[in-house]
């Protein structure tokens, strides 16, 4: 059986809805309220839903993966906005570099862990 798939969507928890919301609206996502607990956040074609809702061994453990086309620019359009410093808890790492190719890494203000990152282009 072949799927015609539109999308694929995770959901993410917070441990301050609030506080995550305008996280994620500092770092460039566009919000849609979809009830006082749920928001869609996306960035183009792609998204995911934030939810007022928080278990620590889960959020602890949740990881994204977002794909960039210039792992290098959007590491300094983050450290341009200063998140570490503005939302407790949050990080930003330098580049590592990997055989599949490069990323860097953000966590949220609950402990979600992002990996924002640039595949090797192939050598075919």
């Amino acid at each position: 059986m072949e799927f015609m798939v539109t999308s694929i969507r995770t959901f993410i928890g917070a441990k301050n809805y609030d506080i995550s919301r305008n996280f994620y609206l500092d770092l460039g996502f566009k919000e849609v309220k979809i009830d006082p607990k749920m928001s869609y956040f996306s960035i183009g074609d792609f998204g995911f839903y934030l939810q007022d809702y928080y278990v620590k061994k889960w959020i602890e453990n949740l990881m994204v993966f977002l794909e960039v086309d210039t792992v290098e620019d959007h590491l300094i359009k983050v450290k341009e906005l200063h998140l570490d410093s503005k939302y407790k808890g949050v990080r930003v790492s330098e580049i590592h570099h990997n055989d599949w190719g490069k990323e860097f890494f953000v966590h949220d203000p609950s402990g979600v862990l992002w990996h924002i990152g640039e595949f090797a282009q192939s050598k075919n």
